[in-house]
C-alpha cells in the first residue's frame, strides 16, 4: 500500500474533480520534513550592532535570523512559525515596520526612540524596554546621538504558511519599561530566594491577553534568569523557542545533546520537542529573553512540558 501512487479521479467532469488526490493509511502519514536546526545566530547581531558597537556605521535596516533554506519554505523563517530579526536605526533616522503578522514583539538592546503604531499611538522606548506593536504599519525613529538596536520576533511564517492576512480589531500597543521589568524580577527573587534548577522568570502579558498569559495569540514571551552557579534542569516542550542572550558570563545551553555557547545578544534556536538546559557557571546573574510559539500549544492543550531527568 505504501508504494501506491496518489489516486486520482478516473474521469474528471470538471477542474475541481481533476484536483482531487487520494492516499491510503500506509502512505498518508510518512511525510518527511527537514528538522529544525538547533543554532546560535551571532552574525545578525554583530551586523546590527556595527563594527564599532551601537555608535558604528550609519546603517538603518533589518538583519534577519533566516534559516528558511534549511526549513524548506519560500519565506523568511527562523522556525516554522516564527521569525527573529535585529533592527538598526541610525541617529535621527526612521524605520518602517509593516509585517504580515499578528503583531511584533520588540526588545531594545541599545539606544532610545519612538514607535508610532498604525492607529497613531506613540511609545517612547529606551534601552532594556520591551514593547508590543499590533498588526499594521508602524514607524520607529531613533532619538539621541547613538544608533538604536532592537531585537524583534513576529509570527510571519505562521501566517505565510496559511496564506492569511492579520485582523485583530481593537488590538493596541503594550509597553513594558525596563525599570518595571527589573522590579518584577527583584520581586520574584525575593519571594522565591532559592531558584534551584528551574530558574526564575517574568512572563509578559497584557490587559486583553491576561486570561491566556500570552502577549499574542500564538506567541509567549518571558525573561528568564539564572543566579550564578545555577543551571536550569533539562526539559522539553512542544513549542519552539527563540532565546535572546541579554546578560551572562561564560553561559551555555545544551540543546538535543549539542552545546551552544552564549555570546552577547546572540539568538538561540531551540527546536520543538528537543531536550534542552541552560547553564550559568559565571559570577553574575544570567538573563535571557525567550519567545515561544507556545500560544498555539496552550490553546490546543498540547504544550507537553516535561523535565527529562537528564
Amino acid at each position: 500500500m505504501a508504494a501506491l501512487p496518489p489516486g486520482r479521479c478516473a474521469m474528471p467532469a470538471d477542474a475541481a474533480q481533476e484536483r482531487a488526490r487520494y492516499f491510503n493509511s500506509a502512505n498518508a502519514f510518512n511525510i518527511h520534513l527537514d528538522p529544525v536546526p538547533a543554532r546560535v545566530f551571532t552574525e545578525p547581531a554583530a551586523a546590527a550592532l556595527g563594527v564599532d558597537g551601537p555608535a558604528g556605521p550609519a546603517t538603518t535596516g533589518f538583519f534577519a535570523c533566516d534559516q528558511s533554506a534549511r526549513l524548506g519554505c519560500s519565506w523568511p523563517a527562523t522556525t516554522p512559525f516564527m521569525l527573529a530579526r535585529y533592527a538598526r536605526i541610525a541617529p535621527g533616522a526612521s524605520l518602517d515596520a509593516d509585517f504580515v503578522a499578528s503583531g511584533s514583539i520588540w526588545y531594545v538592546i541599545a539606544g532610545s526612540g519612538q514607535a508610532r503604531s498604525d492607529a497613531g499611538e506613540v511609545l517612547d522606548w529606551a534601552c532594556g524596554d520591551v514593547f508590543y506593536l499590533p498588526a499594521g504599519a508602524a514607524i520607529l525613529r531613533a532619538g539621541g546621538p547613538r544608533a538604536a538596536v532592537l531585537w524583534l520576533v513576529t509570527d510571519e511564517p505562521l501566517l505565510a504558511y496559511h496564506g492569511l492576512r492579520p485582523s485583530r480589531p481593537g488590538d493596541a500597543p503594550v509597553h513594558f519599561r525596563s525599570a518595571d521589568i527589573a522590579a518584577e524580577i527583584d520581586r520574584i527573587h525575593r519571594s522565591v530566594p532559592d531558584a534551584g534548577t528551574s530558574g526564575l522568570a517574568v512572563v509578559f502579558s497584557s490587559e486583553t491577553m491576561q486570561q491566556r498569559r500570552n502577549l499574542m495569540p500564538a506567541l509567549t514571551l518571558s525573561l528568564n534568569t539564572l543566579p550564578p552557579g545555577c543551571a536550569q534542569a533539562s526539559h522539553r516542550h512542544n513549542s519552539a523557542a527563540l532565546t535572546l542572550v541579554v546578560a551572562g558570563e561564560g553561559c551555555h545551553s545544551r540543546v538535543d545533546g549539542q552545546d551552544c555557547p552564549w555570546s552577547d545578544w546572540a539568538t538561540l534556536v531551540t527546536p520543538a520537542g528537543a531536550p534542552h538546559s541552560h547553564h550559568n557557571p559565571g559570577s553574575r546573574r544570567a538573563d535571557f529573553l525567550i519567545v515561544q510559539d507556545g500560544g498555539l500549544y496552550y490553546e490546543a492543550r498540547t504544550m507537553g512540558f516535561a523535565f527529562t531527568g537528564d
